[in-house]
């Protein structure tokens, strides 16, 4: 691998970890002239250290006195787990921290600490320890609510490099393992637009749990549906596959860009809207689907940085400001409608707290229990919501967390 990768990797780490900036931001700052392929691995390689950064520290601790500069310490945890867990050559991988770590004024004097470390190290012990444990304030109430041994396959799944799931249009097929709730799953696709049915818009890139919120919502061919919070619009596409006539509303107009090139490639159309949802006037609608913004703790198995930016302290603000969404959801619909609301979040202050304090807002609201082909009978709360963990279907790569449920308004 060139050098070049191994330095951008390093620079995604040192804004994650010493920045606390998202790894998504941090992607944008990458040299634009650098090759694809190695902008590519430079993401995989700082995504596995990540995914295992304690599991490194605790090989490298033993062997320092103390700790070196956040850039040399990056350099040793990617070159564990490029060892560890990518299986690369210890004398390659060696060598090339070594001249990493020299190319910098401010690091060059640590070369000799890097190359002394690293071939001290003992990567053969690394899948003997644990997976990495979610930080306190996320993994405290999970083990409250499922227990220690849940939690622990939770942290196992999200070690692991997450399967791709796609979803496909009605009457056609996708590539990949097909799933008991209709998504395909592809546990290494490669390059996703190489794959057969990509060019004809055949299917889209979409968690299985995620695909679930609209199954739930149930559209019918004709219905007014208003999707918000729509990009980058996986449930947009399912909408208007479905036959509805779909509004895809999201603050995004950069991400809603992203949601216009996907209707494009399928073949598929809804009206698209950039406004602020709190502010938009529209409807009324025959059903509503909001995939409202929150903590994403539903999501680390693919974006392992979320725990390190992260400390919990913003759940308040996002809890308010659903409940304002929900509210604003609610006033869309015609009498009778339907609305799905759902997060991305392991947490119930965005989940089953939401639910509870939504029917409290609006007496007349009625929970609709799921009915979804191939969900399991445990993955439904006691109020009639759907709970979805990551150590569902963990034997097959997991899903991601979500909470969804659908009321009918009177």
């Amino acid at each position: 691998m060139a050098d070049e990768s191994r330095s951008m990797a390093v620079a995604l780490l040192d804004a994650v970890l010493g920045e606390g900036r998202l790894l998504s931001q941090a992607l944008a700052d990458l040299p634009h002239d650098a090759p694809p392929s190695e902008r590519a691995r430079a993401q995989r390689l700082a995504l596995t250290a990540l995914r295992h950064l304690e599991r490194a520290e605790r090989l490298l601790s033993p062997h320092l006195r103390k700790a070196p500069p956040l850039t040399v310490r990056n350099v040793l945890r990617l070159a564990v787990v490029e060892m560890a867990v990518e299986g690369a050559a210890p004398h390659g991988v060696v060598s090339a921290a070594v001249d990493l770590v020299r190319r910098g004024r401010r690091t060059q004097h640590l070369a000799g600490l890097v190359n002394a470390v690293l071939r001290k190290v003992a990567p053969a012990s690394f899948d003997r320890m644990p997976a990495q444990r979610m930080p306190m304030w996320l993994r405290q109430p999970l083990v409250r609510l499922w227990g220690r041994e849940v939690v622990a396959v939770i942290e196992a799944v999200q070690a692991g490099v997450p399967p791709l799931d796609l979803t496909a249009k009605p009457g056609a097929t996708a590539p990949g393992e097909a799933l008991p709730t209709g998504s395909f799953r592809l546990t290494h696709p490669g390059q996703v637009s190489a794959l057969p049915g990509y060019d004809a818009g055949d299917w889209w890139v979409q968690d299985a749990a995620a695909a679930l919120a609209v199954q739930l919502l149930a559209p019918a061919e004709g219905e007014a549906v208003a999707d918000l919070c729509a990009a980058p619009g996986g449930k947009t596409l399912q909408l208007a596959a479905a036959g509805a006539r779909v509004t895809a509303v999201d603050v995004s107009e950069a991400r809603l860009a992203r949601l216009r090139e996907n209707l494009a490639r399928c073949r598929l159309s809804a009206e698209v809207v950039a406004a602020d949802l709190l502010d938009w006037q529209g409807g009324p609608f025959d059903a509503v689907l909001l995939d409202a913004p929150c903590s994403a703790t539903g999501t680390i198995r693919r974006h392992p940085d979320l725990p390190f930016v992260k400390d919990g302290s913003e759940i308040p603000a996002l809890a308010e400001l659903q409940a304002a969404m929900i509210d604003r959801a609610l006033a869309l619909l015609k009498p009778g409608g339907r609305l799905v609301f759902c997060t991305c979040s392991l947490l119930p202050e965005e989940g089953e707290d939401q639910l509870a304090a939504m029917l409290a807002r609006h007496p007349g609201l009625r929970v609709e229990r799921p009915e979804i082909a191939g969900a399991e009978a445990g993955w439904v709360t006691e109020a009639g919501g759907l709970r979805l963990r990551p150590d569902l279907w963990a034997d097959r790569g997991g899903m991601d967390g979500f909470f969804m449920v659908r009321v009918r308004k009177p």
